[in-house]
């Protein structure tokens, strides 16, 4: 967040954030609130019953409590689905992502 990333910030940025109870809790906690005196939009992804992410995220999706070796695959879902919707509202071919046929080789 220091340096570059942290001056693109303004209201007009949605910042989406990964904001599971682990480790790393605090850390991304204090990232946030930085994203938050810049005013830029928060969008969390946290684990049900965080209460303190409330108060500095204007939306919160809920992932349930589980092993933290879970989370990962927990957090990707909404996260796919926020870039299929935001892709299909742009009006983008969700069917066919560029440089595809960079990726994948007929035979």
């Amino acid at each position: 967040m220091k340096h570059g990333p942290i001056a693109l910030i303004d209201e007009a940025m949605p910042v989406v954030v990964v904001v599971p109870r682990d480790a790393h809790y605090d850390k991304t906690i204090s990232n946030v609130e930085e994203v938050r005196a810049r005013e830029g939009q928060v969008i969390a992804v946290a684990t049900e019953g965080d209460h303190e992410i409330e108060r500095v995220a204007r939306h919160v999706v809920w992932i349930p409590k589980v092993d933290e070796c879970v989370v990962p695959l927990l957090t990707v879902v909404p996260l796919q689905l926020l870039a299929y919707y935001i892709a299909d509202l742009k009006g983008t071919d969700v069917d066919q992502p560029r440089n595809l046929a960079k990726t994948v080789t007929v035979e």
